[in-house]
């Protein structure tokens, strides 16, 4: 499944779109106000299915992934020099990121499940998310939620 993760304009929190590879509208993500990140994924139907939380007293970014509103796990990014790095405990995958930090590989062992590339020529951050099995669709969505949450932590 192929989606693509649009940032809105002029949002006082972080707000996205997500459509599939058609155009039409997948999930909605609404930001909360609370301390650090706080978004919450509804479906087309606007039924809220997933949530990911900042976690604030942590070294590095780390962010807890709810699904359903059960707590799933967390996804951390690792302190490296050159490529940005994330694992997550709650699947056994690990994130890969290149240089320029616009690329992503999310890989269990050898196995690659999906890839998240940053489409550079928006004027608001927006994503081409590639996920090889639908059952994993929400779990990318959310890690690439993270991705852009962890660099908006930056700036």
């Amino acid at each position: 499944m192929k989606l693509i993760l649009k940032q809105r304009l002029f949002t006082w929190f972080d707000s996205y779109d997500i459509y599939d590879e058609y155009g039409n509208t997948v999930f909605t993500v609404k930001g909360q106000l609370a301390w650090g990140h706080c978004l919450k994924v509804f479906d087309s139907t606007d039924n809220e299915v997933a949530m990911l939380k900042e976690k604030l007293l942590s070294f590095l970014p780390e962010f807890e992934i709810y699904i359903n509103g059960k707590y799933e796990g967390s996804i951390k990014k690792q302190f490296t020099f050159i490529t940005p790095k994330f694992t997550l405990d709650y699947k056994g995958w690990c994130v890969d990121g290149d240089w320029l930090q616009w690329d992503y590989s999310v890989c269990d062992g050898d196995v690659k499940i999906m890839t998240v590339s940053k489409d550079v020529l928006k004027f608001t951050d927006t994503y081409v998310i590639d996920i090889y099995d639908d059952a994993n669709t929400l779990s990318g969505l959310m890690i690439a939620l993270a991705i852009d949450a962890e660099k908006c932590s930056r700036s």
